[in-house]
């Protein structure tokens, strides 16, 4: 109840004294993005703050979500399945809305889609939670900026602050404790010739979820300890070398930060490992690609599957090298 309570207060914050639904019905659309330096371990588990601040780029996949009034009990329709009430997302989205019900009574009818492909190692709650409250500004016509509308985001998934943007995005750490300097701001560069591919390995459903995973990364795990000024460093090279069209640089700080993600994982106590027989072939591949003169990364999130990067001119060899990899659009700033 204490965090309920602390997620209310900290969406009140930055919301109208009052308010109530000014159209029947609000749509919503919002990007999946993707970290390439890394969201990983949070200072306050309740408000979604993390240790370090991270930088996605959004992909050309989204969610789209549609809010209305429903008669009497909260209803979550997604991609054409209505949840169950005792699903966890069901509970989640749930938990999230209780932040802006104008009544105790007030029931919501939440519908949304996503172009995610199936089982590709996606998260698309991020750009869930984003549109979600997007739709939530519409519907109730609270006008809020970008700025309150990624805090709003961020209470229902913390890399949901990211995708209230199109482009590359930062998301700044803050050091209040309520959260308040604790959102995502747009990125003011661009880089049209960059590609990113997702090679799916697994559908199968993760043997340990990613926020536990990241709770024992940073309680147990030694390598934990160099993380912080590794984002900050990785951080630092990704930008410069976007801004200096340095594709080699870019590729190795985004490597080099999700390969110390996941070594903080194999450290912990449990050591967590998600990496399969086919994960560490795929990462051989990709170095061997390298070193025949074939510029193209990887990045990896809480899982099995990997995300290659590479520039457009290099599509067609990158693909002789993973023939089943999936080339996704990446979405330019708005």
């Amino acid at each position: 109840m204490e965090g309920i309570n602390r997620r209310r207060e900290a969406a009140r914050s930055v919301l109208p004294s009052s308010w109530g639904p000014v159209i029947e019905e609000a749509i919503a659309t919002a990007p999946v993005n993707i970290a390439l330096a890394k969201y990983w371990g949070k200072r306050d588990d309740e408000l979604h703050l993390p240790v370090t601040g991270s930088f996605s780029v959004a992909l050309d996949l989204h969610t789209i979500t549609i809010v209305r009034q429903a008669l009497e009990i909260d209803e979550v329709t997604v991609n054409s399945t209505p949840l169950s009430s005792d699903s966890p997302f069901y509970t989640r989205l749930v938990e999230f809305l209780d932040l802006f019900r104008p009544t105790p009574s007030f029931a919501f009818s939440i519908v949304t889609t996503n172009n995610v492909p199936t089982a590709a190692g996606l998260a698309s709650s991020a750009s869930g939670f984003a549109a979600l409250t997007l739709a939530l500004n519409t519907f109730f016509g609270w006008n809020l900026d970008p700025k309150k509308l990624s805090l709003l985001a961020r209470l229902g998934s913390g890399s949901a602050c990211r995708s209230v943007y199109s482009g590359f995005v930062t998301w700044q750490k803050g050091s209040s404790p309520d959260g308040r300097d604790s959102y995502a701001i747009p990125f003011d560069d661009w880089w049209p010739e960059l590609s990113l591919a997702i090679l799916t390995l697994s559908e199968q459903e993760k043997p340990i979820s990613s926020r536990e995973a990241m709770r024992l990364s940073a309680k147990t795990s030694p390598v934990y300890l160099l993380w912080p000024a590794q984002v900050s460093n990785d951080t630092r090279a990704i930008i410069t070398a976007i801004h200096e069209r340095n594709f080699p640089a870019f590729g190795r700080a985004v490597e080099r930060n999700a390969l110390m993600m996941h070594a903080s994982m194999l450290t912990a106590t449990p050591a967590v490992c998600y990496w399969l027989e086919e994960t560490i072939t795929a990462m051989n591949t990709v170095w061997k690609a390298r070193k025949e003169g074939v510029e193209v990364y990887f990045t990896m999130d809480a899982g099995p599957n990997v995300k290659l990067l590479f520039l457009k001119q290099d599509t067609r060899k990158v693909l002789t090298y993973f023939p089943k990899a999936h080339v996704v659009g990446l979405l330019p700033p708005s």
